[in-house]
């Protein structure tokens, strides 16, 4: 599988964008992306190419959510 990257231009599209790829995940597992990480930490959830993408996916979901709350928060 080939490594792919997609410049955004900002944080919210970003989040967008990863917003959307989760959904997709979620409707085809019929699982939340939350319920989904969690078992695949655990080690309790078969460990394809697909689902380290949205293991990372997810992760990438968490840290922009992060990242603009801390935008939102500066800005009030």
């Amino acid at each position: 599988m080939q490594k792919q990257s997609i410049q955004y231009d900002s944080p919210l599209d970003a989040l967008i964008a990863i917003a959307k790829r989760l959904s997709r995940y979620e409707t085809e597992a019929g699982l939340s992306s939350e319920d989904f990480f969690n078992r695949f930490s655990r080690g309790i959830w078969r460990d394809d190419a697909q689902a380290v993408e949205w293991a990372n996916d997810y992760r990438h979901y968490l840290a922009l959510r992060a990242e603009l709350g801390k935008i939102l928060d500066a800005a009030a």
